[in-house]
């Protein structure tokens, strides 16, 4: 007992390592079948129009269970809500490679879009209770790095898996990673971490002791309350932002280095750096936090952290539009790439801030505003293209100047602040439908009208050089959380 006290357990760093795999996975599970699009045209007889229409139909589920599985988590715990979500996206891939049709493959991709949903959210409940505050920020940079390097690994791997065995066997070894993942989860996580034997009390300790320090003013608020504070409202805006920026690396961007750069065959594979930088840019986001928050910044631990990341991303757009080289574009859309996913940290360490025992759900809210601009930003950017030019930059004006709204934003947000509690419960009540339904609409309608651009007929006369094909098949699957 006494070496135990003395000697503190890591078993909070297993639980990060687990998570981190689990959104190495959720990634994995979305490239896939952007690998494997030309075949399963091919072998399901499928026009490009309707495979369009299956990858959107992905968002629809993603985006709309957000907040309904941010929900379950903090309701159950994360241990049966991440076991079951992943089981159920797990068995979803996996039947994808025996669709037969493309009915079989619209209702098996919107239930798949449905499990991942709650991914994320679950995730951020489970560092909610294991974690102490200081550690949360580091942990969700892990977290997220994970994703980018899923999504990076993918571009290599999918596609020569699908030349080992096939499509159809990929997306089952796929589902079977998942299913092991879920079992791995369910045996050794528990949601109060005193119930893991693994553990001792020394680190019970520790992270007991570190969750006091909460930011109370907030948490003992309700979901209603924290849904429609000011807090909650910027801090949707501000992901809004960083999504519009981020995504484009994994809609857009391969076809725009193709077609703006057609004389250099590496174009298209450069496409992975800003992916990388967004993963290192996680790492660096969550030690900053971490290490500002130890310091006693606690505030600032988000606040600067975010402003910093967002300044980034607003100087690597702007340098991104005044030059025509291959190389120098890849690094500054890299570099704004960095800035913005260095916002994810701060972003969910605030979630956790001003949810508490809410964090599923709210950090849910937070990332279904995300995919609002993730869809919007595949929509808008092939529109805003120059038609002699094709260059994007327009774009990328418009996405740094979101960029500096959201770093007004975070100016203004402050786990510290208290709700509103002037307004009465019914007031609340009203305020809290209204919202929520107005966001379920803007959703429908965006991903709604990616779903009918990608399905539009196109003349057949191919796309002037320098001009991205928007019928290209990587797009709508990637529209999705972070």
């Amino acid at each position: 007992m006494e070496q135990s006290r003395g000697r503190m357990t890591r078993q909070r760093y297993v639980l990060i390592t687990i998570l981190f795999f689990h959104s190495v996975n959720t990634y994995m599970d979305r490239a896939c079948i952007a690998s494997a699009a030309d075949h399963i045209i091919r072998d399901l007889s499928l026009t490009r129009e309707m495979l369009g229409l299956i990858l959107g139909i992905f968002a629809v589920g993603y985006a709309l269970f957000q907040v309904p599985s941010g929900w379950i988590a903090d309701r159950f715990g994360a241990r049966k809500a991440l076991a079951i979500v992943v089981s159920v996206w797990s068995v979803f891939t996996a039947l994808t490679g025996a669709a037969r049709n493309a009915a079989q493959m619209l209702i098996l991709r919107f239930l798949f879009g449905v499990g991942e949903a709650g991914a994320f959210p679950g995730a951020t409940q489970a560092f909610f209770r294991w974690l102490p505050v200081k550690e949360r920020g580091l942990a969700h940079g892990i977290n997220f790095s994970g994703s980018r390097l899923g999504a990076a690994f993918s571009l290599f791997l999918m596609p020569w898996l699908i030349s080992v065995i096939g499509w159809r066997w990929t997306f089952v070894v796929n589902g079977l990673i998942g299913i092991v993942w879920a079992t791995v989860w369910l045996l050794w996580f528990r949601d109060n971490p005193k119930d893991n034997r693994k553990i001792n009390q020394a680190e019970l300790d520790y992270i007991e002791q570190g969750r006091v320090s909460d930011f109370t003013a907030a948490v003992k608020a309700s979901f209603a309350e924290i849904f429609t504070s000011m807090n909650m409202s910027l801090a949707m805006l501000q992901y809004f932002a960083s999504n519009v920026t981020f995504f484009i690396s994994l809609t857009w961007l391969p076809s725009y280095l193709k077609n703006q750069w057609p004389h250099d065959p590496r174009a298209v594979y450069f496409s992975a750096t800003p992916l990388l930088f967004a993963a290192f840019a996680n790492w660096v986001a969550g030690t900053m936090v971490t290490g500002l928050f130890k310091k006693g910044y606690h505030v600032g631990s988000r606040r600067a952290t975010a402003i910093v990341g967002f300044s980034l991303g607003v100087i690597g757009l702007l340098l991104a539009t005044q030059t025509n080289n291959l190389y120098w574009f890849v690094f500054c859309f890299s570099l704004a790439t960095f800035g913005v996913d260095m916002t994810l940290s701060p972003s969910w360490a605030f979630c956790n801030d001003i949810g508490g025992g809410n964090s599923g759900a709210v950090s849910g809210s937070m990332n279904m505003v995300g995919n609002i601009g993730a869809a919007l930003s595949a929509i808008i950017f092939p529109l805003m293209l120059n038609k002699e030019t094709g260059s994007a930059n327009r774009f990328f004006v418009l996405a740094a100047g979101l960029n500096c709204v959201a770093i007004a934003g975070w100016c203004f947000m402050n786990p510290n602040r208290t709700s509103d509690k002037k307004l009465s419960p019914k007031a609340i009540r009203t305020r809290f439908i209204a919202m929520l339904t107005s966001l379920a609409i803007l959703t429908l309608g965006t991903v709604g009208y990616n779903i009918y651009r990608s399905t539009r007929k196109k003349p057949a006369p191919a796309p002037e050089a320098g001009q991205a094909d928007p019928n290209d098949v990587e797009d709508s699957e990637t529209q999705e959380d972070r």
